[in-house]
């Protein structure tokens, strides 16, 4: 019997995490993609702590017009900025079993473009 949509991502997801851990100096950043917005965390995975994050529900964000795409890529930016913040320029990119393509893409590219190593 086929896998449905959300036990497909789920099962590529664990498959990911099996080979994936972030660290303080190399942290997981870590995509969540809804119907209509989109999320990114900067994850330590030894401690379990959050490091950074940002969301398309982020002032800025919300109050830039544009499609959803447009948004992936305004808070990929974002997270950029924060992360070189805080001082972080490497970080291992996690897709969360999600395809790239679309709007994933275009936040990793942003990430890309303002600075993140990955």
């Amino acid at each position: 019997m086929a896998f449905s949509k959300i036990e497909r991502r789920l099962k590529i997801k664990r498959r990911i995490r099996k080979i994936i851990k972030g660290v303080a100096e190399k942290p997981r950043m870590s995509v969540f993609r809804s119907n209509k917005q989109i999320s990114v965390q900067l994850i330590d995975d030894v401690t379990g702590k959050t490091i950074v994050a940002a969301s398309s529900l982020c002032k800025e964000i919300t109050a830039a017009s544009g499609t959803k795409s447009d948004k992936a890529a305004l808070v990929g930016k974002l997270v950029a900025e924060k992360a070189q913040s805080v001082g972080v320029s490497t970080v291992v990119f996690d897709r969360n079993g999600y395809l790239y393509h679309g709007r994933v893409k275009q936040l990793a590219d942003a990430a890309r473009e303002a600075g993140l190593k990955f």
